[in-house]
Parts: structure tokens; sequence; C-alpha cells
């Protein structure tokens, strides 16, 4: 041991929303909490998401006369999930997320809305919500942090200053030129712009808002938070777990954590060895949108420990594109708008373009042969759709910037047979191809895919687009092409937990002092993504389960 040694009561290790939840629930026991976090910036791979939270059964939901209930809860995640991750562990999700953003919404600056409309991914199946069950967290003036502010982990895509908006707003405002609702965004996104220039209002939106939110709340406790502090190791004696090793300031340091280690470190998306070793093929760190930091250190140090693993062969995938001089960019509502396909490298359609992002890219591995590659494949749309829609960082009928042709990113041609000349595919092939799902999407009927047949297809549809809002011919040139890629937001692979979080070892017992959250562990979603916000909302909750019990409280005691 070194002459420098910290010893809280629980010492995190990093700080996205689940790691963060952890501390403020650590603190509302009375125990002394420690976020450690590797790199320059807090907030993780939760800063540079979309900033939903999955709860079944919350108090917002209610509020908006949405009616929900364990049962049916309990039921979708049985249908959806199924045995890929313990009843235990999916029951408790269910119990303690409803106390825990309840409690936080009392207890912290995290204030949240609901977002109606915005389906569970499987919204037909028993339990499913067509309504949806995802909460996000209110937009936030991040002048209330002070000089933290600049430590806050930058999104993926930087977004003018002060253009902000919630993520109902911006899925209607990729319909600005197709509905008054969408233009009537547009407007109180430019009147909110105005303001935050008049003002000098720094206003966060979507996963930095919900971090920018929770560190508010961690420096009015004076919880601290070490930046620049990457973690080392795990300190064992006995087959427990005592504390930690890390280096800070090129030191190195202890830290002896009285009740318990939390892993909330992240995944390994950006850990290339254990993508080959472990993920589908082809496989690669450059098309991930998680935070750089997501090196797996807090699943290999759990393995040394003897942690047992699972689902390492997953991630919360989604189709990615690759624009010049940005990071990936991951589609979320471009597949969902009319007049845009998928195709394979032969030029053939595969799979529902409008499902779930995860759905989507497990289709392009489960189908990738060496004859009939499916990774990377082919987004295929014309000119209407440009016209009509956003596209990643385009808005409706704007001249597309010269670098994104001139590097191949978009590929433009007057015919279909001279798109498939540009992508090396059979124009033959490409042109059956669009022709018959033309005259599907004037029919508007998919009978191949079922596309627009889903509550969750349709949300992120045209609903002035008759008579199926995510279906419409490719036929005005010209014609335009991205490749697509299977990305992700990360990893979702990890350390075995119990209900409790605790990390288990192969033969089932627990490594006593340890537990794991988030993408630091397998996950209680399993192979799938029941609904918008699943990563983030089991990391929350089980942070703050993992707290609770490190402190001896009892989980289904309720905090007023």
């Amino acid at each position: 041991m070194n002459d420098h040694v910290e010893t809280p009561d629980i010492v995190i290790i990093g700080s996205g929303a689940g790691g963060m939840t952890a501390a403020l629930a650590a603190h509302e026991t009375g125990l002394k909490a420690l976020i450690v976090e590797k790199t320059r910036y807090y907030g993780g791979s939760t800063a540079r998401s979309g900033g939903g939270i999955w709860i079944p059964c919350n108090h917002l939901m209610r509020a908006a006369g949405v009616a929900d209930s364990f049962e049916e809860a309990r039921h979708y995640l049985q249908v959806t999930v199924g045995d890929r991750s313990p009843a235990a562990s999916r029951d408790m999700y269910l119990r303690q997320s409803v106390q825990m953003i309840e409690w936080l919404g009392r207890k912290s600056d995290l204030q949240c809305s609901y977002l109606p409309g915005w389906a569970d991914y499987y919204p037909e199946l028993p339990g499913g919500k067509a309504q949806g069950r995802a909460v996000e967290a209110q937009l936030f003036d991040g002048n209330a942090l002070g000089a933290d502010l600049a430590q806050l982990r930058p999104p993926v895509i930087p977004i003018p200053a002060g253009l902000t908006f919630t993520a109902g707003e911006y899925n209607r405002l990729g319909l600005v030129m197709r509905t008054w609702q969408g233009k009537r965004t547009a407007l109180r996104i430019g009147l909110r712009l105005i303001g935050a220039r008049i003002t000098g209002r720094k206003t966060l939106m979507m996963g930095q808002a919900l971090i920018g939110r929770l560190r508010l709340s961690l420096k009015k406790r004076d919880i601290p938070l070490w930046l620049d502090t990457p973690m080392k190791d795990l300190i064992i004696d006995g087959g427990r777990v005592l504390g930690v090793r890390v280096e800070k300031n090129g030191q190195p340091r202890d830290i002896m954590a009285r009740k318990g280690v939390i892993l909330a470190a992240g995944c390994f998306a950006h850990n290339l060895d254990m993508r080959l070793k472990y993920q589908k093929h082809p496989i690669t760190t450059d098309w991930t949108v998680a935070s750089e930091g997501n090196t797996g250190d807090g699943i290999l140090a759990g393995q040394r420990a003897g942690a047992a693993i699972d689902l390492m062969d997953e991630a919360w995938w989604g189709p990615t594109s690759l624009p010049p001089g940005t990071p990936p960019f991951f589609h979320v509502a471009e597949r969902g708008f009319p007049g845009l396909i998928m195709v394979n490298q032969k030029g053939r359609r595969f799979t529902n373009e409008s499902a779930s992002y995860v759905e989507v890219v497990q289709a392009m591995y489960r189908l990738h042969t060496e004859d009939d590659p499916h990774v990377p494949c082919w987004f295929v749309f014309d000119q209407r759709y440009l016209n009509n829609y956003i596209f990643a960082s385009l808005f409706p009928r704007q001249p597309l910037p010269r670098e994104m042709l001139d590097s191949g990113y978009i590929r433009k041609a007057s015919t279909i047979a001279g798109l498939a000349g540009q992508l090396g595919i059979d124009a033959a092939i490409l042109g059956e191809t669009v022709n018959r799902f033309n005259g599907h999407a004037k029919a508007g009927r998919d009978p191949d895919f079922g596309r627009g047949d889903s509550a969750y297809n349709r949300y992120f549809g045209d609903p002035t687009n008759k008579p199926n809002p995510n279906l419409a011919p490719i036929d005005k040139a010209p014609f335009y092409a991205v490749k697509v890629f299977a990305g992700d937001l990360g990893t979702k692979g990890g350390l075995v937990t119990d209900e409790y979080a605790r990390v288990k070892r192969g033969d089932g017992s627990v490594i006593e002092g340890l537990y794991a959250v988030g993408n630091s562990s397998a996950s209680v979603m399993g192979a799938t993504y029941p609904g918008p916000g699943a990563t983030i909302g089991p990391a929350m909750t089980f942070g703050y389960v993992a707290a609770r019990h490190a402190a001896g409280v009892d989980p289904d005691v309720v905090w007023k």
C-alpha cells in the first residue's frame, strides 16, 4: 500500500448517470461517497446520448393519464428479454426504477418530463406501450455549474451555441417541411436560441442536461468527483474487495472503501482486443459513439477478481454512417421517414428499416456472410426525401456540402442504375429492389418486412404521408446512397451481477464489496432493447440499488 490513502465509505468508478445516481443515493444514506473518473470530462457516454430514461409505471406517465402496471411491464420484459437476464434482476429494476426517478425528482435537481408517443420498441407485444414509458431531463442552464461546465463531456456532434431541443422536439423538427407542428417547433427552438444569446443562458439538452442536473446535485452535497484519475486495479484481501488503486496527478493512490466499490466505468467499445475477441465480425472501434474512455477497465478488473461475464457479443447497436471530419453519426429518426431503404452489398432489402436500431444491426450481422455481405450496407433515397426530411446533420433542402460528395460519404447519380454502378451493385438487382419497394409504397403496405405496422415505426414517420407514414416511392432523381456500418452506443456485455448489483463469480458466489452497474455489467435487458432509455434507466436504477445495499438499506423501503 502506498502513502496516499483515501477512506470514503463508497468509491464509484465512472461519472455517467449510473455513477452519479449511486453517489447521490449513498449520500442520502449518510455515507461518504467519492467518484473517480478516468478522463478529463465527467458524464461518460450518458452525456453523449439522447438522454432518454426508460421507467415503466413512472409517476410522470401517471400524471399524463397513461396507464401502466408492474405486471404489464414484467410481462413485456419476459417476452422481449426472455431468459437472457435473471428474472429477479428484472423485477428489482421494475420496483426500484419507479422509486429512484421519483426520489431524484423530489430530492435533487433532476427534473424530468414524460415523452408521450415515444413508443416502446415492441409496443404490439404483450405489455408493450404505444405511448411509451420514457422520460427525459428538462432543459438546463449550464451556467448553474460555474467552472465545472467546462468539464462536462461534449456531445458527439457539435451543436451551434444556444440551439437546443428536447428529444420530442427533435422528432417534430424533422418534419419542419411537412407539418404545422414541425414549423411551430422550429419557431420555438429559434426563439429559444435568440433568448439564450440575449441572456447568456447556456442551455443543455438531452444527455448533457441529465448529467448537468446530476452534477449540480453532487456539487450542492459536496460529493467529490476526481477527474483524470484512472483506476489501475481493485484492492482485494481474502476474496473481498477493499478498495481501488488509482493514479492521480501521476501518483499512485489507494482508496479504501469501507462499504464497497461500485464499478460504473462503462463498456469496452474502445478496446479493440476485447471487441475482436468477443464480438461478431467485422468489428472495429471506429463505428461507436461511446465515450473514448470506455476501454473495459472495470470489466477487466472484475475478471481479474474472478468475476463471471456475459453478453460480451452484444452491444447497443445502431446503423451508423461516417461523415467526413466528424464522429460517427448514429441514425435513429432518418430510418423512419418515408422514401429511404437499406440494401445489402448485392442491392437487396433485408429488414424493416424503421425497426429499432438494435434490431436493424442484429439483422445486418445475422444475415452477413462472405458471399452475401451486409456489413456494411447502404441507405438509398431520392431527392424528395432530402427535400422533406432531416438526414444526419443536413436540414431539408440544404445544399449538399461539397466535402460530403467529394469524400464519397454521399453517392449521387441521376438514375438508379448509375447509383448501382457507383456502389458496385448489379444494376438489375438494385433496380428490381427499388421497383418492388415503390409498388409496395404506393399501396401503403410492406409485405416483405412490415414497415409501418408498428406504433414505434410510425412515431418516426411522416403523418402527412398517406397511406403509410413510413413508406414513399424512391423515384425523384437524383438518387443518393450512404454507406451504413454496424455502429453502437456502447457494448452491453460485462460482469454478471445479482439483483442487488453485486458482482458474481462463475460458481454463483458473490464477490463481497464489489458492485457493477450500467455497461460495466451484463445488461438486465439481455440481447434486446425494449424501449428508449433502456440503457440509462437500468444504469441509474442499479446505481441507486447498489449504494443502498452497501449502506444496509432495505431496497423496498421508500424514501420520503
